[in-house]
């Protein structure tokens, strides 16, 4: 029987990637399985991955790139384990954390658990703790949503700081959106809040998360950067379609100005002529929210983000 299977997208990440493997090699356990989905790379890397001799692994190859979503989305399709977990490519784990994480969801018996983990820009490092005070004590999933004005669960969108049980994957919710390059995690975050029944965080750390790599779509200057208008549209349209998904649109209406503000607040990585696709993109997500909802949360997120998004929509107009 076997009781994980870790789901591994890869490409391009040769330099790295021997830092993924070794830390697969530590965890390894005769009931856990690694599965490596190569997304066409054009490097060494799936050469590296057949060589590595880490137990239990399985490489599965790509003859033309289609993203990381559907690179996920092949690995859950041959996945045996009673429980998932994800890695990125580039990242690596602690030794044990895998063992540790499988027995706290078995023992909590809830739908999926989340960790913290560990950022890696450089040398440096840093602590990213779970957005939920509660620790190893099963909870609604939904509880994970709100309140509007603080961070919570569905802010906390790496699909890789956790572990879930395969009963989602059988209900639909942990396939990605194969269309999304970026932002695919937060809609898969606010679909398994909405969705499943329990989680928990738990006092575990185990993952490092390598940042400002660049190969990673993260650092992509060009129209899969504005794919969090897709997503963010298709939240929306989730919760319109759910008798209380009401309830939930200030939280959502909140993230999504943030991020717009976010983009805009660095938009000289992109291509000029993605920028005035931000722009316009932008303009109109903004005057399709609902007018008082968006009053009340502009103000919310500081003067200056405020101010930056108060120059693409005429709020006057857009509340009277």
């Amino acid at each position: 029987m076997t009781t994980l299977s870790v789901i591994i997208p890869v490409r391009d990440v040769a330099p790295l990637i021997a830092d993924t493997l070794e830390s697969l090699r530590r965890n390894a356990q005769p009931d856990f399985e690694f599965i490596v989905v190569d997304d066409a790379s054009s490097d060494a890397t799936p050469e590296v991955v057949e060589d590595s001799g880490v137990p239990g692994l399985t490489l599965l190859r790509s003859e033309r790139s289609l993203g990381p979503s559907a690179a996920r989305n092949r690995g859950l399709a041959v996945a045996q384990g009673q429980y998932v977990a994800f890695l990125d490519g580039d990242d690596w784990l602690a030794p044990g954390y895998l063992a540790d994480a499988v027995e706290a969801i078995a023992d909590l018996g809830v739908d999926f658990i989340k960790t913290d983990h560990v950022k890696v820009t450089g040398k440096a490092r840093s602590r990213a703790r779970v957005p939920e005070g509660r620790r190893g004590v099963a909870l609604p999933a939904r509880s994970g949503i709100p309140p509007e004005h603080a961070t919570t669960m569905v802010d906390y969108p790496n699909v890789w700081s956790g572990v879930y049980d395969r009963r989602l994957y059988e209900q639909g919710l942990l396939s990605f959106d194969e269309d999304l390059h970026t932002a695919e995690d937060r809609l898969w975050t606010w679909r398994l809040h909405l969705h499943a029944d329990t989680f928990a965080a738990v006092p575990l750390v185990g993952v490092f998360y390598r940042r400002e790599v660049p190969q990673s779509l993260t650092q992509a200057g060009d129209e899969r950067q504005l794919q969090f208008f897709d997503a963010h549209d298709r939240i929306r349209a989730e919760l319109e379609s759910l008798p209380d998904g009401e309830r939930y649109l200030p939280k959502l209406i909140r993230t999504y100005c943030a991020l717009i503000a976010f983009h805009l607040d660095r938009e000289d990585r992109l291509a000029p002529r993605v920028r005035r696709q931000l722009r316009s993109r932008a303009a109109a997500a903004l005057s399709a929210m609902p007018p008082r909802l968006l009053a009340r949360v502009l103000p919310a997120l500081g003067a200056e983000r405020e101010q930056l998004l108060a120059e693409l929509v005429d709020l006057e107009t857009v509340v009277a």
